[in-house]
């Protein structure tokens, strides 16, 4: 009998990826309970969980790893791509079909906007222009010839690839769009939606003020979440883009606001 061919190794990124996944799901996981998982050794599951500890990703454990606290925190978005990574991509989906051959866009950095960037790619556009604070999603969509990518200048925040500060500032006060597509970190219908970091909390407000149009994209977790810095009540958005775990409680205080809601 033929025996099949054994399964491609993950590559690093993957298995850290899913490794997040794995412990956010269940709530705890063992080093030997991953090494198994990933058909890979303890040794290498070990320095998984010490880089991925190191990027306050998950809290290391004697022989394990538990779940890190969701609450506020400004970790690298290598890391929060990881997070929900399922959710953000239909939420990056839907979001970029509503998007109109000809339209001048908004996207600010983060990792659900990034998913927008990357469907953006599979469609074809005989113009489309992006205004844009993230490096990441510059560098995604500036290969496409029919896709013009406005780079916002600023001050680099290393943990976010964005620019941020009065360069940003001055040169958005400049510009117009259709439509803004904002990523954030919290939403809370007491104070609305919110950033880690003061200097993006006041591009994001920009960024509002420069479109007709505003959508959040958020993964159901940020519900009722706030971090520290405010960029509008849950009034100033005219859509919002969540995934299906989002309870009904929530969904309706955001349509209390007079914000209607999409789950993908």
């Amino acid at each position: 009998m033929t025996l099949p061919p054994p399964a491609p190794r993950l590559l690093l990124e993957e298995r850290r990826r899913l490794i997040i996944e794995h412990v956010e799901k269940h709530g705890r996981a063992t080093v030997e309970e991953l090494a198994a998982r990933f058909a890979t050794s303890p040794v290498t599951i070990r320095s998984d969980l010490e880089a991925l500890a190191r990027n306050a990703a998950i809290v290391r454990s004697h022989g394990g790893a538990l779940p890190a606290p969701t609450h506020a925190l400004d970790m690298p978005l290598s890391i929060k791509e990881a997070r929900s990574h399922a959710q953000k991509r239909r939420i990056g989906q839907a979001a970029a079909k509503r998007v109109e051959d000809g339209e001048t866009i908004i996207l600010d950095s983060g990792s659900t906007t990034i998913e927008i960037a990357r469907a953006l790619r599979q469609r074809r556009w005989r113009e489309l222009t992006v205004i844009t604070n993230g490096l990441h999603i510059a560098l995604e969509l500036g290969a496409i010839p029919t896709i013009r990518v406005v780079m916002l200048g600023g001050l680099l925040r290393a943990s976010s690839h964005s620019l941020v500060g009065p360069g940003a500032e001055q040169m958005l006060a400049q510009l117009s769009a259709d439509r803004l597509f904002l990523g954030v970190d919290g939403i809370d219908p007491a104070i609305g939606v919110t950033t880690p970091d003061p200097q993006e909390a006041t591009l994001n407000a920009l960024m509002i003020r420069a479109a007709r149009k505003t959508v959040a994209v958020f993964d159901a977790s940020k519900f009722g979440q706030r971090s520290l810095s405010v960029i509008a009540p849950i009034s100033a958005l005219d859509l919002a883009i969540t995934d299906t775990a989002a309870s009904e409680e929530c969904v309706a205080a955001i349509e209390a606001a007079g914000v209607r809601v999409v789950l993908a």
